[in-house]
């Protein structure tokens, strides 16, 4: 199934745009990385368009409203339940919910449905999305109720960003997204000027507010958050333009994800499109191993095996 490729080739570029928020947020303050993320892959999505056709209808523009509102909101539940911790625990409730959700979505709202193969596929693709998403090594504690209402809001605030965009027509090519690009980079763009309004009155300079301090993580402007790079040290020394950079990357990373999600809902099942796009925590577990040289995890291994065969059984179902 040809929207089973471009569901795990999106989930790819959605970590690998991950990897590089997480490395940008290490120098600048999180909602500027997302800021900036979301400003470039508005510029490549404008780009991008001048070369194919789209209508703009009142209805397309309103979902692409709400996909940026509800990409924000995701973010912010995000990084407030990752604060709470234990990441190991809540980063994978997150990605479950956010695959759950619009799963439930297709195969009861929209009435679709799928073989015996097909089936079992979205359950080894739920497993390999706990795998891929769990962190090793953190200390295993019991997360609050606050955490876990916040993992859960955040996980259906992503899923609910595909079963949006899985509205739009056809017709309206990248038009929904650009619209969601926008109102996500005009939403963080008000709060960057309000930290920046308030540094100023407090007598610190305006470049202090665009700085990383307490907890950093990078995110992308669709919802998704880098949490291999969230804490501890990295082997790269990050300037603040290095940062720009990286984030700019980011930007069109997850826009180039972003293109990939919607042409996979347009030509195949949302159930399918979810599941393998809440893997998209290998994308960012791959870069570190080949960038970085981290080590991957055995378990992390075994849900990237999972994720393949999991591709393999949606394809074929």
């Amino acid at each position: 199934m040809f929207s089973a490729a471009l569901a795990l080739f999106g989930a790819l570029f959605y970590g690998s745009a991950d990897f590089l928020g997480g490395l940008a947020a290490r120098r600048l303050r999180s909602i500027v990385v997302t800021a900036i993320a979301a400003a470039s892959g508005l510029a490549a999505f404008a780009v991008v368009q001048i070369f194919i056709d789209g209508v703009w209808t009142a209805a397309d523009v309103g979902w692409g409203v709400a996909a940026g509102i509800v990409g924000v909101v995701a973010l912010m539940l995000l990084y407030a339940c990752l604060a709470i911790g234990p990441m190991s625990i809540l980063s994978p409730l997150t990605a479950v919910v956010s695959a759950i959700a619009p799963m439930l979505f297709g195969l009861f709202a929209k009435g679709e449905t799928l073989s015996v193969l097909g089936y079992l596929g979205l359950v080894v693709a739920l497993v390999a999305v706990v795998l891929v998403g769990f962190i090793p090594g953190e200390n295993t504690v019991r997360p609050s109720v606050r955490g876990v209402v916040m993992a859960v809001g955040s996980g259906l605030a992503i899923g609910g960003f595909l079963i949006i965009i899985d509205q739009t027509s056809p017709e309206s090519g990248l038009i929904p997204l650009i619209v969601g690009r926008g109102t996500n980079t005009i939403i963080t763009g008000i709060i960057i000027a309000s930290f920046v309004v308030i540094a100023v009155r407090r007598g610190k300079s305006a470049s202090s507010a665009l700085e990383a301090s307490g907890f950093a993580v990078g995110g992308t402007p669709s919802g998704h958050v880098d949490l291999e790079h969230a804490t501890g040290p990295i082997a790269l020394g990050i300037t603040r333009r290095n940062a720009v950079v990286l984030a700019v990357g980011c930007g069109v990373l997850d826009a180039t994800a972003n293109a990939l999600i919607l042409l996979g809902l347009r030509v195949g099942d949302l159930t399918v499109v979810s599941a393998l796009t809440a893997l998209y925590p290998a994308g960012t577990i791959l870069l570190a191993a080949v960038v970085l040289r981290e080590r991957v995890a055995a378990v992390q291994w075994v849900g990237l095996t999972l994720a393949l065969t999991a591709g393999g059984m949606l394809a074929l179902a």
